[in-house]
């Protein structure tokens, strides 16, 4: 169906006259009555009735109106899911309930009037693939120290060095503990039971066990965060990672610990990847907000897979 024609049947139904709906379109009243005519064909039925006072629909124009409504707003709507300057941004923050999801909420925060479409996808692979083909336009992942290069493509840039903390139940041996170096953390069981093989994060913990002698364990299966916190609060052995960053949420009776692990601080290093051609305007939105809110680096020397086998000072 002939859009312009559906837009310039809705024009004359408002109008009420051919003239008038003309001038509104910018275009000829013979391009009008023209439009109009092909409609009626294309319809096989009467849309309008020219009196003396102007157009006025017919019965079929009248049931027709509505659905010729809803045709602009679809094909606006279409128009729009393209349009750099008014489609939603789309991003990918791996986990809503990690630091990424909680920089992307920042943004938001400061940025109300910017609509968003956040996704979740599983790996850096399956997300550099989604935003070199256009599906997304940015994604958060850890490409520090990476033994795959980017793109060209595709642009970087770190925009949080997320400081590990290590969490327990109250029954564990370490619960008290205001912090703890990673030399103390050798040899001790750390469970991870969500690292896949394969994936950024699970590079980054295979580096940082290999480096201090650390035990990760992802044996058994990936329930969730929830029924992760749930087996840590009841255990006096097992232990876990999580980010100073992350936004976890559990019961008060938990009594989950967050200890700071020191000497050096490990970090987990996550950056924004997009297209170096992407001219969607929230996106340069988004890269000033996350440059500017970055917070600074961890006091002391930390650790991160851009330098293995030595630590930094910031």
């Amino acid at each position: 169906m002939d859009l312009e024609a559906v837009r310039t049947f809705v024009a004359v139904a408002d109008a009420g006259r051919f003239q008038e709906a003309a001038a509104d379109l910018a275009i000829t009243q013979q391009a009008v009555s023209k439009r109009i005519a092909a409609l009626e064909k294309d319809l096989a039925v009467r849309l309008f009735t020219r009196t003396a006072r102007g157009a006025r629909l017919t019965v079929d124009g009248r049931a027709f109106l509505p659905h010729a409504r809803d045709l602009l707003r679809a094909a606006e709507r279409a128009a729009d899911a393209v349009r750099p300057g008014r489609r939603a941004l789309r991003v990918d923050v791996i986990n809503r309930r990690i630091a990424p999801a909680a920089l992307l909420r920042g943004f938001h925060g400061a940025h109300p009037e910017t609509e968003l479409d956040v996704v979740t996808l599983f790996d850096a692979d399956t997300a550099v693939a989604a935003v070199r083909a256009g599906t997304i336009d940015a994604s958060f992942r850890a490409v520090a120290g990476s033994s795959r290069p980017l793109p060209d493509d595709i642009a970087s840039a770190r925009v949080l060095d997320d400081p590990l903390r290590l969490l327990t139940g109250p029954d564990h041996e370490l619960a008290g503990a205001g912090a703890i170096t990673l030399a103390e953390l050798a040899g001790r069981r750390i469970w991870m039971p969500g690292n896949a093989a394969g994936t950024e994060w699970t590079a980054y913990y295979d580096r940082l066990a290999a480096e201090f002698g650390l035990i990760i364990d992802a044996v058994g299966p990936n329930f969730g965060s929830d029924a992760l916190l749930e087996s840590i609060a009841g255990s006096a052995t097992l232990a876990t990672f999580v980010g100073e960053h992350d936004r976890l949420v559990w019961p008060a009776p938990y009594d989950l610990r967050r200890i700071v692990v020191h000497d050096p601080t490990p970090v987990y290093p996550h950056s924004l990847l997009w297209r170096h051609d992407n001219s969607h305007p929230a996106l340069a939105a988004l890269r000033a907000h996350l440059d500017a809110a970055r917070p600074d680096a961890p006091d002391g020397p930390t650790w991160t897979p851009d330098d293995p086998g030595r630590t930094t000072a910031p």
